[in-house]
């Protein structure tokens, strides 16, 4: 008889200790919203998967050699259009199949290995979120030569690249000029679009011997020429709406440099703070378009200016030390450039992770005290 008592005093007192487990826990949840970098966040997703035209290929997660799945032929015009894949011959009446054959296979690897992802060769989740994520219209591969390093994985070396070719401005032409011609698409201001500019070239000039002065003669002396669009636009590389491709521009000295005026393009304030969830900083990508068109290609290096994707509500302005090497190899260095200073993208994500982490770790905390409470109170009774 005392030992059934003892038995139910037991199992009433690991009830407690359980239930206190679950209220620690509770008491710590961390958000799916509010997890640290390292780890996927919905909130990454969420414009991947409402506004982007490339949103239907997460249904092709898990795809891999041998499969065939309505999807994959959109997917090899995606591979197509950046390089990877070549385009269908004509007798295929210019559409892919939706056959995971071997060249998809190959162009899969080689995509992973610019990206700096495991070569698998088949649509993981992280190749295909890769995919998902707004980016710039230019290729990674042009003409077979990849403009992205093959070394991805490789810490401490440069992976700038440039143009087959290697074109650039004349070292003798140290003075370009850039006219702002097609505004009409945008709800921007004049005045802050010129600001926004100024500010994305002058990141160059700092670091280089060039200088870029804003001109209203775009007819006339105007070197490069910036103009917002949509769709089909006139030079054969249409926009796409909402996130997707972002912009693109013309290697050295052709100067044209279109941005897609469906974006939720942000010219002011902290874009971070932005209410749409699809919402693209303007500098950050005119940075970038402008590297394209001194002669840089995209990098392997995800902290550089030159890495060709960019997350939504994300701020990305500094030059990094591949994009300084790369370009003073072109055209030499300023002397008065002050060199890189050390920083990271700021995305609302970021702001938050600090806060998720100490929430994780009291999470932790609250578990195993409420387990060795459990097995305190286990032992009290077995004596």
């Amino acid at each position: 008889m005392a030992s059934t008592s003892s038995a139910s005093r037991l199992m009433v007192l690991l009830a407690a200790a359980a239930a206190m487990v679950l209220v620690v826990l509770q008491a710590s949840t961390v958000s799916a919203a509010s997890l640290p970098s390292g780890l996927p966040d919905p909130d990454d997703l969420k414009p991947l998967l409402s506004h982007n035209p490339w949103s239907a290929f997460q249904n092709l997660s898990g795809c891999h050699f041998g499969d065939e799945r309505q999807g994959l032929g959109k997917l090899k015009d995606y591979l197509s259009h950046f390089g990877y894949l070549p385009t269908p011959p004509p007798s295929n009446d210019s559409k892919f199949n939706d056959m995971f054959d071997a060249d998809m296979e190959q162009a899969i690897r080689t995509y992973q290995q610019n990206f700096g992802l495991d070569v698998t060769g088949q649509l993981d989740p992280s190749t295909v979120t890769k995919m998902m994520s707004p980016r710039c219209g230019v290729a990674d591969i042009i003409n077979g030569t990849s403009t992205m390093a093959k070394s991805a994985s490789i810490h401490g070396r440069n992976l700038y690249s440039y143009f087959p070719g290697s074109p650039s401005w004349p070292r003798s032409k140290k003075s370009l000029k850039y006219a702002i011609t097609a505004t009409s698409a945008t709800t921007i201001d004049r005045a802050t679009l010129s600001q926004v500019f100024a500010r994305a070239f002058a990141r160059w000039s700092e670091a280089t011997t060039l200088n870029f002065t804003e001109t209203t003669d775009a007819a006339g002396d105007a070197d490069i020429t910036i103009g917002f669009h949509g769709g089909e636009h006139g030079d054969g590389e249409a926009f796409d709406g909402p996130l997707g491709t972002l912009a693109h521009a013309f290697s050295p000295t052709d100067g044209r440099f279109h941005l897609d005026a469906a974006e939720a393009w942000v010219a002011g304030g902290d874009v971070s703070r932005a209410k749409a969830d699809d919402a693209v900083d303007l500098e950050s990508v005119a940075v970038h378009e402008i590297g394209h068109l001194l002669g840089l290609g995209h990098s392997a290096v995800e902290g550089a200016i030159m890495y060709p994707t960019i997350t939504s509500r994300t701020r990305k302005v500094d030059l990094a030390s591949d994009d300084v090497v790369g370009i003073q190899s072109l055209y030499g260095g300023n002397p008065n450039f002050k060199g890189v200073t050390p920083s990271t993208p700021t995305s609302s994500r970021e702001m938050d992770s600090g806060a998720a982490a100490g929430a994780l770790s009291r999470a932790r905390s609250g578990f195993f005290a409420g387990v060795a409470m459990a097995a305190g109170l286990a032992l009290a009774l077995s004596w």
